[in-house]
């Protein structure tokens, strides 16, 4: 199947408020449209994880970002433009997402991705998706296609074929907390 295609085929389903499997810039993640309540509830019943966990967002770009934070840092942008590696920034003031995906303070993980695939998924859809890892709560993350267990492949509506033959390591995101009041954690390196 041609990128183009599968990239197609992925927002569709989106839009249709389905469940998708796809290659990220970090590991295979389960995602849907992030401003889609009862989609982003049936990702947390596949992976069987309390909806008190957030989520994480992927977008495409800095302008598709300001539309789900309220006020973005200058910090933040900086940490974005310096990060070698895909860096997931926690940010207070969470906007036009859905409230199941927002956390009890009120904030979101966001990322901007800059893997092709994943990118263009961003951009073709015009909205944010939903990333998570590919598995059931607690068990090890999906690095690769053929680490996904079969239960998670069958419980979603599309699963992407860009990227399935790919055998390499891959590594969850960095992942740094932002405060309103300029604290600076970092959660996950």
């Amino acid at each position: 199947m041609k990128r183009e295609d599968d990239i197609k085929n992925a927002v569709e389903v989106m839009r249709k408020g389905g469940v998708i499997l796809y290659p990220t810039d970090t590991v295979w993640g389960i995602g849907c449209d992030a401003t889609n309540e009862k989609a982003v509830a049936r990702i947390y019943e596949i992976k069987r994880r309390e909806d008190s966990k957030a989520m994480i967002c992927l977008v495409d770009s800095d302008n598709r970002l300001q539309r789900y934070v309220r006020n973005v840092p200058d910090v933040a942008w900086q940490l974005f433009d310096c990060a070698e590696d895909p860096t997931t920034i926690i940010l207070d003031d969470a906007t036009n997402l859905a409230p199941n995906l927002v956390a009890e303070d009120g904030s979101i993980a966001i990322r901007i991705t800059k893997e092709e695939f994943s990118k263009e998924l961003c951009y073709r859809f015009q909205k944010a998706i939903v990333s998570t890892s590919a598995n059931i709560s607690g068990e090890p993350t999906a690095q690769n296609y053929c680490d996904i267990p079969q239960e998670i492949i069958d419980s979603v509506d599309y699963v992407c074929w860009t990227r399935r033959q790919e055998h390499k390591p891959h590594k969850p995101s960095a992942i740094i907390r932002l405060r309103k009041n300029g604290e600076v954690q970092i959660i996950r390196k």
